[in-house]
């Protein structure tokens, strides 16, 4: 089983997400993860899209999704010719003695503390996949109160190719 990330230009209309997903379901292939955000240019936006399956499967996928109307463009992102991120939100139960070694944690990874409250610590990371789930990991030794990932999204290496936001 390979994973593929997809970068696509889509229209910023209403339904364009429902059509992609649409996609998705009607040929029962699943969506590991997926962000989208609208772009510089407020007509169009910037939707990652990470599927695996078998590169029969992967293929299908991104020629079905190339057919779409509201797709403006789609790139595959190899790894080796693009950047990809992920952010996490941690909120931990921190009780006073615990904050010095969560916040240290926290600094060993380049991690934000967002948010401190009485009894807990808000903290946010941005990184690979492996490197969140490490951060993830070392916090287990504590109480994680609530957890929140916003999915892999990226963007290709170098110059565009084409012009769009």
């Amino acid at each position: 089983m390979q994973k593929r990330i997809l970068s696509l230009l889509v229209d910023n209309t209403a339904g364009v997400l429902s059509r992609i997903s649409g996609l998705f379901s009607r040929r029962g292939y699943n969506i590991d993860s997926l962000s989208v955000g609208v772009t510089a240019d407020e007509r169009f936006s910037r939707m990652t899209v990470v599927c695996s399956g078998d590169a029969l499967i992967l293929e299908q996928i991104t020629k079905q999704l190339a057919k779409l109307v509201d797709v403006r463009d789609i790139k595959v992102l190899e790894p080796d010719n693009s950047v990809s991120r992920e952010l996490v939100l941690v909120k931990v139960a921190a009780k006073p003695e615990q904050r010095e070694g969560i916040i240290s944690i926290a600094n060993i990874f380049r991690a934000n503390v967002i948010d401190v409250g009485k009894d807990s610590l808000v903290i946010e990371l941005t990184g690979s996949k492996s490197k969140l789930g490490a951060f993830v990991d070392l916090l287990e030794d504590y109480e994680i109160l609530e957890l929140a990932r916003t999915g892999i999204t990226g963007l290709s290496r170098g110059a565009a190719d084409v012009r769009f936001f």
